[in-house]
């Protein structure tokens, strides 16, 4: 069988490939400086010495369809089967957008409500959903991935938890309040604008580092800018620049030092993908950057500040429909990706993750997919087991190098929100994109099953997982006995005290507890932002 004779051999970001590298190729490599030891500065080979000898990686798989009983119930059977943690997805047509189930935009396209995740409504739902589960026993992402729904949905979870008499300081978990997500790759209609999302997001960092220390209130996806068509240099560069618009922020206010909340920064995830050993090198960088951005730009002085925990994804747009069953050996080879380059946890996107939300047979593929690699594959016994080679030395030098540049053309242009609100971040997701999508067409890059080894028939039929079509009419009785049984006074009363904190400098958090605790629904507190903040379209490239 012939090799790839006359193929460009060249990374997924365009880095060329030599066919073989040696000392010539890290000539300048200081093994203290640029290296060090796992758990040491400038931590490229991993934040923890002992790393998975000393702590195995969390599984973290995000789950959520139909109902608030539907997420529970997934939440449970992956619990049972050895998740360690558990992301709630939630509902978009509802949830992402603030809308209550009675909106005419929802009422327009009912039928999607429930498709990727619940309508959680109030605190009711996320009463439900949350029932019977130690929150004090567990680490969790309450579904906050959206800036502006996040502050309503750590208000619920925490609500939640303190109901049951749990104190704040004990919980353990992650917000994401994501710009990629809702601002680049999802835009969402008439959301809050990007400066105001800040506003929100450094509340919420102040909040927790006050409130909720071992919670990290902010996790930047660089996995939402790779899906949108940013290559790897490029999602490293987006993911520090957002981290220097929160830091710059904080810092402004003048009510926190560095070392007192950029642990809580510094908790990100990233995308693993098709290409096994650029991926490898772009988080080994990143772990290098990160170091060198707190410590030698920010003057950080506390330890914890200078590591960056990664959580990754994989990467589920090159999941195929055709020959599903394939993107089980897709989700293994990324997440050993993931594993041999030193995440702290990860998530395996299911084998049906181009055909509908995972199946509960798929989501349990997923889970085992991670367990065999922790425990038949002996890759978790040696930290940075490829640390040294001088091809991973060089691609992880060549990112670093490119990373940096790219972030400055990012503070050239204004910083993180100004490319957001220009659009420039869009057209490079764009040209990002095209390009991925043509070498796709001509057969430049080759997807088994998709452009090369295609069959007439599918071998394996792996049918859609659908929810409960009445999804819709259930949360809507529920959303009007939810209004029902509340006291309304209360409830306005909240709305209006919330309405004052937004016109104002004050952290939203408080307000935000009180107001949930009245079981105000998403649709009114997205009322009070889009009056307080007004509203904001991404500028879409065409």
């Amino acid at each position: 069988m012939d090799g790839h004779k006359g193929d460009n051999f060249e990374t997924l970001s365009h880095i060329p490939l030599k066919n073989e590298y040696s000392t010539a190729d890290v000539p300048d490599l200081n093994y203290k400086n640029d290296l060090g030891k796992p758990g040491e500065a400038p931590f490229t080979r991993g934040v923890y010495p002992q790393m998975y000898r000393e702590r195995m990686w969390r599984i973290f798989e995000l789950s959520g369809y139909g109902t608030p009983e539907d997420e529970r119930e997934r939440i449970l059977y992956l619990l049972k089967h050895g998740e360690t943690g558990f992301i709630m997805e939630i509902d978009m047509m509802t949830s992402y957008h603030l809308y209550d189930l009675d909106h005419p935009e929802v009422l327009s396209r009912k039928e999607d409500v429930g498709l990727c995740g619940p309508p959680l409504m109030s605190l009711r739902d996320y009463e439900t959903v949350l029932e019977g589960l130690p929150l004090e026993d567990l680490y969790v992402h309450p579904g906050g991935g959206i800036i502006q729904y996040a502050p309503f949905a750590h208000a619920s979870y925490f609500s939640v938890a303190q109901k049951r008499g749990i104190p704040l300081h004990k919980l353990r978990g992650t917000g994401q309040s994501d710009y990629f997500i809702s601002y680049l790759s999802c835009p969402i209609k008439d959301q809050i604008p990007p400066r105001p999302g800040l506003r929100l997001n450094c509340d919420f960092i102040e909040f927790c580092v006050q409130n909720v220390p071992k919670w990290v209130p902010v996790s930047i996806p660089g996995y939402n800018a790779a899906e949108s068509g940013i290559n790897a240099y490029q999602e490293v560069a987006a993911v520090l620049a957002n981290a220097v618009a929160y830091i710059e922020e904080i810092l402004r206010r003048g009510r926190l030092k560095i070392d007192d909340f950029a642990y809580g920064i510094g908790g990100v995830n990233f995308s693993c993908g098709r290409d096994f050993f650029e991926d490898i090198a772009k988080i080994r960088a990143a772990r290098r950057m990160w170091y060198k951005l707190l410590h030698d730009r920010y003057g950080a002085k506390d330890p914890r500040s200078h590591k960056m925990r990664i959580h990754v994804v994989t990467a589920g747009s090159w999941m195929t429909y055709r020959q599903p069953l394939n993107n089980i050996v897709r989700g293994t080879m990324y997440a050993m990706a993931a594993a041999l380059a030193g995440v702290q946890s990860l998530g395996v996107s299911s084998y049906d993750e181009a055909i509908s939300v995972p199946s509960e047979e798929a989501h349990l593929v997923a889970v085992r997919t991670q367990q065999i690699i922790q425990y038949e594959s002996n890759i978790t016994s040696v930290a940075d087991p490829l640390g040294g080679s001088y091809y991973v030395e060089c691609l992880t030098n060549e990112i670093e190098k490119k990373a940096w540049d790219y972030l400055q053309k990012i503070e050239d242009a204004g910083g993180f929100i100004s490319i957001l609100e220009s659009g420039w971040l869009h057209r490079e997701a764009m040209k990002g994109m095209v390009d991925r999508e043509k070498r796709i067409a001509n057969g430049e890059l080759k997807i088994v099953g998709q452009n090369c080894f295609q069959m007439d028939e599918e071998p394996h039929k792996v049918p859609p997982f659908k929810s409960n079509p009445q999804v819709w009419q259930i949360a809507l009785d529920k959303l009007q006995r939810t209004r029902k049984d509340r006291d309304q006074k209360q409830v306005d009363e909240a709305l209006a005290e919330l309405r004052e904190v937004c016109n104002s400098d004050q952290n939203i958090m408080p307000a935000m507890l009180k107001t949930v605790q009245t079981y105000a629904t998403i649709g009114e507190i997205g009322a009070v932002y889009r009056e307080a903040f007004d509203t904001w379209n991404a500028p879409i490239p065409v």
